[in-house]
Parts: structure tokens; C-alpha cells; sequence
């Protein structure tokens, strides 16, 4: 059975056909309203905002094509069911091409009747989660990057939401594990592609021999194996956006297919001869250095240049080390979440060591490190004890931090922290203020602020 959760409105000015409809859905446990033409089928649309619509074609004073017309244009995501005779089936027809989802015909098939609506109404719960879905991302890609106060970062973020609005393509660099998925995805979320699919794929994961017939897809009989028609990455990510990951790792035969898309949005499957379009928005990504790879004729000029359009690189995770404390909180309390465990908090001492280390494997090393502590936390602190060897080393210079007699305010220790950050950077760059403070994250005079009020005298 169903429930009176879900409204059903039927449209129809034959009160046998409307008797007949209201019964069967009612038994099913639908609520149900009924409408005898297409000016009170719209006063009820905007009434009671009903979760499905069974709409007669030929009705009095406005018909079902212009009554459909008028809802469609209120709200693109209800669901509408065309009710109709034989006579009047290719305008059956014509409404689905317009985006009804089906159309009854009469004399009804009562059985008929009941699985069509079970199937519209499993489509709309589906259509709901998916929305609520690309919310939840939207808006967690929102919030991880939100968390960050590097000026660095907040420049990337900002050329990301500009960029979003667009079709550009990007390139996306950095490291392993800065975040250049996350980034993909914060785009493509805040893009006008945002309910459109977000489409993956990871090409330096797979073999070389894989990567092709995942990215163009394939005909039956194409390769030994290909039993079926299968279709690509870049078919399903069609309407939506295309991520390609280490896009730096694909070898040269599949960078020419890649360009062809990338100029004239066209392709063929493996073993077809049909050209197909396609309108996905393409992102890339790559740790690689591209330039070098060209240089070695590895990676095409051409590839490079159509990728390039809006290249963006993101800094290592030891660059923006102000922003460590956040993503700290922000995944301790991810993580508590997700192991359904009371909230913790992490001690002055293992936040110390945690910003002492220089992070080689960056945001996913944190994240990987913060979840560790989190599952093998017992008490209600997470203390250095919990933290993996190779970080817990750097436990005696953090804490000479706090050698102090007594608990001091923790704005006083990050004080002392980011003083060390500052020396240890300005070691190892010799000096050389313009490049400490482009590894910091922060500009030129925002460094020398900084010395002046740590007293620290480092000369070029």
C-alpha cells in the first residue's frame, strides 16, 4: 500500500473516467484531488502542490497540452502522466518529448495504471535524493574550502567561483593530495552544470588499455570481451562535468582523441563508426609538470594549450599552514560523526606537533592522520600518543613550545608556533623574504609585520 504522504491531482472532465481513477488511487492509499477542466487542474496545481498529475488531453476551456504548458513553466520538476484515447496518442506523444513522464490510454488497464504511477513516484524520490545530494555536496565543498584563511587560498577559491559560472576548461595542479578533486567538485557544484552529472576518472589508475574504451566507451564486438554496447565517461557526463585526473599520465594515441573532443565536442566509441557529440564541460588535473613532459614529447603542445585555459595551482598543505587548525576541527568532527562517537578535542601538545610537521602528503595525509586519532582515541582528548610515529617525532622541538610552567591561553602558543614557522621557513630560504612569504602564504608586507613583532632580524 501507499500513503496519504503522496497527492495525486487528476485533470479529467468525464466524471466516469474521474470516479474511476479516484477509486483505484484511493485504494492504493493516495490522497487524492480532482480537477473537471484545465483552468481548475491549474487552481488545484497551485493549491496543493500535488507530487503527480494525471492530466486528460481534451479537456473544456483549456486542453492538456496548454494546460501542461502552463505547470511546466511554474515547476520544470513535476511529474505529469498524459491521459488520453487512441485518437489522440501522437499528442500523447508530443507531450513527453515536452517532459511529460507517460501517458495512459483509454479504456484503462487498471494494473497498468498502478505500475505507471509506483514508477513516477519512484522517479520522483530519486530526482528528490539526488537534489538533496548535490546540496549536501555544494554545500560540504563550500564549507571544506571555507575553512581556509590563507590569502593564497582565498584567491583560489575566489578564481574558482568565477570560473564555475562558465564552460571554461581548467587545469587544476599541485602535489598529491592538495585538493584538486575538491576543487573539481566545488566548481562543478557551483556551476549552472550543478544537476548535471560529475563525472570521474582517474587515468593514471587504470591501464593504459582500459583508459581508452572507459573514457569513449565501446560497440558489442569491439574487443574481445565486449559483449555488450557500454557507454563512456564522456557520454555519461554529458549535460554535467567531466573530471579527468592525472590527465598528465594518458599516453599519446588517447591525447589525440581528447583533443578532437576539446576542439569540435565530438568522438566515436571503440569499435563504432557513429560520431558523437558531446557538451560535458571537461576539468583536468595533474601532480605532473607538464612542461618537462612536453619537452620529452610525451604530452602534446596542443593538448596542453586547449587544457590551459584556466590553470590553477594549489599550494602545498605546509604553504598555508594557518589554516592547519581548521581543517584539525573540521575533521575531527567529520570523523566523530562518522564513527558515531561523542566529540573530541585535540590537546595543545598534539596540535603543536601537528603544526611543526611539514604535511609531504598534504590535506590527505591530515585527513588520514585525524581519522587515526579519532578511532584510537579513548578519552575525551586526542593527545600525541595517538598520532603516527613519523609525526610524533617532531613531539620534543613542539614541545619546548610549551616548557612553561602552568597552562598558558592557546592564542599565546599559536603565537609561538607561527614564530617558528616563520624562522624555520626563512632558514631554509635563506632569507629571502619574498620567497618565505610566497611559501607562507601571505604577502611580502604581512611578513615583515611579523618580524617587527616577533623581533626577528633576518636581512636579505
Amino acid at each position: 500500500m501507499a500513503d496519504f504522504s503522496y497527492t495525486i491531482l487528476v485533470a479529467d472532465d468525464e466524471s466516469s473516467v474521474q470516479s474511476l481513477l479516484c477509486s483505484v488511487l484511493q485504494k492504493e492509499g493516495y490522497n487524492v484531488v480532482t480537477a473537471d477542466n484545465g483552468r481548475e487542474a491549474l487552481k488545484a496545481f497551485r493549491k496543493h502542490t500535488p507530487d503527480l498529475i494525471l492530466l486528460d488531453i481534451r479537456m473544456p476551456e483549456l486542453d492538456g497540452i496548454e494546460t501542461f504548458k502552463a505547470i511546466r513553466q511554474e515547476n520544470q520538476d513535476i511529474l505529469v502522466i498524459m491521459v488520453t484515447a487512441y485518437g489522440t496518442i501522437e499528442t500523447a506523444v508530443q507531450a513527453m518529448k515536452m517532459g511529460a513522464f507517460d501517458y495512459l490510454v483509454k479504456p484503462f488497464n487498471i494494473e497498468e495504471i498502478k505500475v505507471v504511477i509506483k514508477k513516477a513516484l519512484k522517479m520522483r524520490n530519486i530526482s528528490k535524493e539526488l537534489t538533496v545530494l548535490r546540496q549536501e555536496l555544494s554545500e560540504k565543498n563550500t564549507r571544506n574550502l571555507a575553512l581556509s584563511k590563507s590569502p593564497r587560498m582565498q584567491e583560489i577559491i575566489n578564481l574558482a567561483s568565477i570560473v564555475s559560472k562558465s564552460d571554461a576548461t581548467v587545469l587544476l595542479r599541485g602535489e598529491s593530495g592538495t585538493g584538486k578533486d575538491l576543487l573539481a567538485r566545488f566548481i562543478h557544484a557551483n556551476s549552472p552544470r550543478a544537476k548535471g552529472p560529475f563525472v570521474k576518472i582517474h587515468c593514471g589508475a587504470l591501464p593504459e588499455t582500459l583508459v581508452e574504451s572507459e573514457l569513449f566507451g565501446y560497440e558489442k564486438g569491439a574487443f574481445t570481451g565486449a559483449v555488450n554496447r557500454k557507454q563512456g565517461k564522456i557520454e555519461l557526463a554529458r549535460g554535467g562535468t567531466l573530471f579527468l585526473d592525472e590527465i598528465g599520465e594518458i599516453n599519446p594515441g588517447i591525447q589525440v582523441k581528447l583533443l578532437r573532443i576539446l576542439q569540435d565536442k565530438e568522438f566515436e566509441r571503440l569499435g563504432g563508426t557513429d560520431v558523437l557529440k558531446t557538451n560535458a564541460r571537461i576539468i583536468a588535473a595533474t601532480n605532473k609538470n607538464l612542461e618537462e613532459a612536453m619537452q620529452r614529447k610525451e604530452f602534446r603542445e596542443d593538448l596542453f594549450y586547449r587544457l590551459n585555459v584556466i590553470p590553477i595551482h594549489l599550494p602545498l598543505l605546509r604553504e598555508r599552514k594557518e589554516d592547519l587548525p581548521n581543517l584539525v576541527e573540521y575533521f575531527v568532527d567529520f570523523f566523530c560523526k562518522e564513527l558515531s562517537r561523542s566529540s573530541l578535542e585535540v590537546s595543545e601538545e598534539a596540535l603543536a606537533i601537528l603544526m611543526s610537521y611539514d604535511w609531504p602528503g598534504n590535506i590527505r595525509e591530515l585527513e588520514n592522520t585525524i581519522e587515526r586519532a579519532v578511532i584510537l582515541t579513548t578519552g575525551s582528548v586526542i593527545t600525541p600518543q595517538v598520532l603516527p610515529h613519523n609525526i610524533n617525532h617532531y613531539k620534543q622541538r613542539s614541545t619546548q613550545l610549551l616548557s612553561s610552567s602552568g597552562e598558558r591561553p592557546l592564542k599565546e602558543v599559536m603565537s609561538d608556533i607561527e614564530k617558528q614557522i616563520i624562522i624555520k621557513i626563512l632558514e631554509e630560504t635563506g632569507g629571502n623574504r619574498s620567497k618565505a612569504a610566497q611559501r607562507l602564504g601571505i604577502s611580502r608586507r604581512s611578513l615583515h609585520y611579523k618580524l617587527v613583532e616577533y623581533k626577528l632580524d633576518f636581512d636579505e
